[in-house]
């Protein structure tokens, strides 16, 4: 059925332009639409149709290993993408979660149904591009209104050759990948391929063992000084002698490093393969170990390293960072059925029973049951009970498996950043 557009007459039974358009899609159908037919007398409705839709027809489709077929209306960038499907909870921050680094390999279901209203701007991405592979929408605004926006989030995907579909079920997909766990999808806007082709191209691809940081990480070592933006900053201190943390790049996050520069610190960004002799020939007084995509099983070259460095001094490792540690510590990892991302994940500081709220994205945990005697779960996450965090005080290790940094927040765990460096201070 057409698109209806009602048109008033005036006295002379002339149409006026149209005033108002309805959607069929939208509850309007023939036969509610047939009690207006009658009212055809000058002056009042009458209803008409129309052969141009002002309403965008589907032409993308998501396809999931398990059969699935999810029909959309396509964004951004053009082509067909294969990644791990996983989905979002977070209400606010879809900048932040697209160039998150640690979404390299993955398509992500934003669960909040409306994407795209504040645009882009150039102060909130976490890395220089888009890592993600494609975004699932249930609806991508048509208006852009912030204050600092400079591009539409369509443009923007564009831009950066990243595949997006709106007006998928969300709500429907993100049971299905809870109840199933997490699936791997195709989005693609190629209609010469069908729907069969596109659940092999899903079928023939997985994540687990894939080395995704190497496609991530820095190519050279860099100086990061820069803090939280002045607007947005909190609990900074700036200190005279900044302290040295060398920082690994595993797909390290823009504000891990505004958040230690603003708690004082001179950061060296290292390659994700950087060997451990020449970390500690800089002389640094703590380590960081990023936040990161993919299997933290197919990076045997960064654990390595950070058994060599445990120890030496200060270390603290975030998110891809923790699961390393977890590693280098003799711990095992696993996957989750379904990971945890999003901005509203309840965590427990056992030492205290503080519980706080976090900003969550892996897909993997480390298993508790397989850390020797003196590394100790400082965290664990309430929502199923998994480790959310670790310390080995023989070592001067901290870690944790979600995000302390998190921007747009919360900021429940920020307090880590001075612990970090209460350690350095001890040490120095």
């Amino acid at each position: 059925m057409s698109p209806v557009a009602w048109v008033d007459n005036d006295t002379s039974g002339n149409k006026l332009p149209n005033v108002l358009i309805v959607n069929p899609g939208n509850g309007v159908t023939q036969t509610n639409l047939s009690r207006y037919q009658h009212r055809t007398q000058p002056g009042a409705l009458k209803c008409t149709c129309s052969s141009d839709s002002p309403w965008s027809s589907n032409d993308a489709r998501l396809v999931l290993e398990d059969g699935s077929v999810w029909p959309g209306v396509s964004f951004g960038a053009k082509g067909t993408t294969v990644r791990e499907v996983v989905f979002n909870t977070s209400l606010t921050g879809y900048q932040e979660i697209m160039t998150d680094p640690s979404y390299a390999g993955q398509s992500v279901v934003f669960t909040v149904p409306h994407i795209g209203n504040v645009g882009i701007n150039s102060d909130d991405v976490e890395s220089k591009e888009c890592a993600l592979g494609g975004v699932i929408v249930r609806s991508l605004s048509s208006r852009v209104s912030n204050y600092r926006s400079t591009s539409s989030l369509d443009a923007y995907l564009k831009q950066q050759n990243v595949v997006g579909i709106a007006e998928v079920d969300t709500r429907a997909l993100t049971l299905r990948l809870r109840d199933k766990g997490a699936l791997v999808g195709v989005i693609s806007t190629d209609a010469s391929l069908s729907d069969e082709q596109l659940v092999e191209q899903a079928k023939s691809w997985s994540i687990e063992g894939l080395d995704m940081i190497s496609e991530v990480t820095c190519e050279k070592s860099y100086e990061w000084k820069d803090p939280s933006i002045p607007e947005w900053d909190f609990a900074g201190v700036q200190k005279e002698d900044p302290l040295h943390v060398v920082a690994y790049d595993f797909g390290i996050k823009h504000n891990i490093l505004r958040r230690l520069a603003s708690h004082g610190c001179r950061i060296t960004v290292v390659p994700a393969s950087t060997p451990a002799d020449e970390v500690k020939s800089l002389n640094p007084d703590g380590i960081f170990f990023s936040n990161g995509p993919g299997d933290p099983s197919a990076v045997p070259y960064a654990v390595e390293n950070a058994k060599q460095l445990l120890g030496e001094v200060p270390v603290f490792g975030i998110c891809m960072g923790h699961q390393v540690l977890g590693q280098a510590f003799g711990g095992k990892t696993f996957k989750l059925k379904f990971g945890h991302h999003g901005g509203n994940h309840p965590v427990a500081y056992l030492a205290t029973g503080r519980v706080e709220i976090s900003a969550q994205n892996h897909n993997y945990a480390v298993d508790p049951s397989t850390l020797p005697d003196g590394v100790e779960v400082t965290h664990i996450n309430l929502n199923d009970g998994t480790c959310a965090g670790m310390a080995c005080p023989e070592k001067m290790a901290i870690s944790l498996q979600y995000h302390p940094e998190a921007s747009p927040g919360p900021h429940d765990s920020d307090p880590v950043f001075q612990e970090f460096v209460d350690m350095m201070l001890s040490k120095k």
